[in-house]
């Protein structure tokens, strides 16, 4: 699998195609090896796959003049933000036209009395919160990933916050798409709830670049809390972590985030960013609210964790120590890449039920065992989601087979459990065949419908979420 990308048919465009771009585009069609290079590469375990040429849009007008052209010539656009999808999202594995919304990054409207902020599809989510901060608003979405805002709306993105917050799902208001034939649509008002027809807007969160080209987002905003405080708990065993987990989910506390590490993690955690944590299993809690309601919070999660089997809490309540403790759980990805210098990460997640994570955690913990790699567990725990890291030799077709073994039993489990086969990467190459399974055939065929209504040509991102044949 990880040299079959690169048979999929590429579509090239002809001679006159290359000059009309090049004449709409000048010097931002840009066709060098190392450009084109860095836009076939993302944190999936593909090969790179390079597109014939990438264009670095100012306005939703470039994007228009973009669209028209591949549509008119059948060659595929795809759209790239980061870089940092898991699933090989951003692999032009047709072929095409790279669009790189670098240049579109700006904080279009800012509307603090109605909790929305409008932005260009490049805003990095780390900016739209550094310009809003003078409101006492914030964005609460946390991939961890430096991602942009037009990437998260188009794979659905979630994070550390979202057992409070949501996803991106429930957070954007309204889009600016560029459709097949280069018309801009809105998919709805910046009103809290409407009535008024299809949600159009949450057709394309998660649609991953297939229907359409995110020009504008509108996401909702939150007021900054008044107090936050964090805390590290640490348990004898995984399944205890989880249990507590459960319980405190049960409880109805509304904590902000509850993040699960096994002993794996936290001791690469503790050498990439020089902490000294506990090397056993552990959760990492946050506090939201008012000085007496996190308080009351803390009380009520502590009482449960020890009841489990918990140690004490360890309080992180400045500002630099919560960004410390923050920072070395989102660095877990490239933590757990100095277990194996010169591998290559296979990352993969599911979600399930929440009466059923620590059944589902425990089964794959066992099947990981006895691996010929290292690995890794995390996760987004509070909405039951968690996240497998296999590190493989990049030249070992053995190892990639067992490290799809292990994904194939971890989803099939996961669907078992009336859950998903991705919770937050995402579908992109790596989790199509797993869609059948999950939605059922008449489903996934009312898909590809859509998406052969949207895109007659098949030029959104081709080769992903959704197979274009049956």
């Amino acid at each position: 699998m990880l040299s079959s990308i690169h048979h999929s048919a590429r579509r090239v465009l002809p001679q006159d195609g290359l000059d009309a771009f090049r004449a709409h585009f000048g010097d931002r069609f840009i066709t060098s090896e190392a450009v084109r290079q860095h836009h076939g590469t993302d944190e999936s375990p593909y090969p790179v796959c390079p597109p014939e040429a990438v264009i670095f849009p100012r306005d939703i007008d470039d994007v228009v003049a973009a669209v028209k052209l591949c549509n008119q010539y059948s060659v595929p656009i795809i759209p790239f933000g980061i870089g940092s999808s898991l699933e090989g999202h951003v692999l032009p594995i047709e072929g095409g036209i790279t669009l790189d919304f670098a240049e579109m990054n700006k904080v279009l409207a800012i509307n603090a009395e109605d909790f929305t902020v409008t932005v260009q599809p490049g805003v990095i989510r780390t900016q739209l919160n550094d310009e809003i901060r003078h409101t006492g608003l914030f964005f609460p979405i946390d991939p961890g990933a430096h991602a942009s805002i037009g990437g998260m709306a188009a794979t659905r993105a979630s994070g550390t916050n979202a057992v409070r917050y949501g996803t991106m799902r429930e957070n954007v208001v309204s889009l600016k798409v560029v459709t097949a034939n280069g018309e801009v649509i809105r998919t709805s008002s910046r009103a809290r709830k409407s009535s008024a027809g299809y949600d159009l807007t949450r057709l394309f969160v998660g649609s991953e670049g297939t229907l359409g080209i995110i020009v504008e987002v509108t996401v909702r905003v939150y007021p900054q809390p008044e107090a936050v405080t964090a805390a590290i708990c640490n348990f004898p065993s995984l399944s205890a972590a989880v249990q507590s987990v459960i319980e405190i989910m049960q409880s109805g506390v509304a904590i902000a985030r509850v993040e699960f590490m096994d002993q794996r993690t936290v001791a690469a955690v503790n050498r990439y960013s020089k902490l000294g944590l506990k090397e056993t299993p552990l959760l990492l809690f946050e506090f939201h609210g008012s000085q007496t309601g996190v308080q009351e919070q803390a009380e009520v999660v502590q009482e449960i964790a020890r009841d489990n089997g918990g140690m004490d809490f360890e309080w992180a309540e400045r500002p630099e120590d919560r960004t410390r403790l923050w920072t070395a759980r989102h660095n877990s990805h490239y933590s757990g890449l100095q277990l194996r210098p010169g591998s290559r990460s296979v990352a993969t997640d599911v979600c399930v039920p929440i009466s059923r994570l620590a059944e589902c955690v425990t089964q794959t913990a066992a099947d990981l065992e006895g691996m010929p790699f290292p690995y890794t567990i995390v996760g987004h725990v509070g909405d039951g989601n968690f996240h497998v890291q296999m590190l493989i030799d990049p030249d070992s077709e053995d190892e990639w087979e067992k490290s799809e073994q292990i994904n194939r039993r971890l989803v099939s489990r996961a669907i078992q459990m009336d859950g998903t086969c991705s919770g937050e990467h995402g579908v992109g190459i790596h989790k199509m065949a797993f869609l059948k399974e999950e939605h059922g055939e008449a489903a996934l065929q009312l898909m590809r419908l859509v998406k052969h209504a949207y895109d007659p040509n098949n030029i959104f991102n081709p080769g992903k979420l959704v197979s274009w044949q049956a």
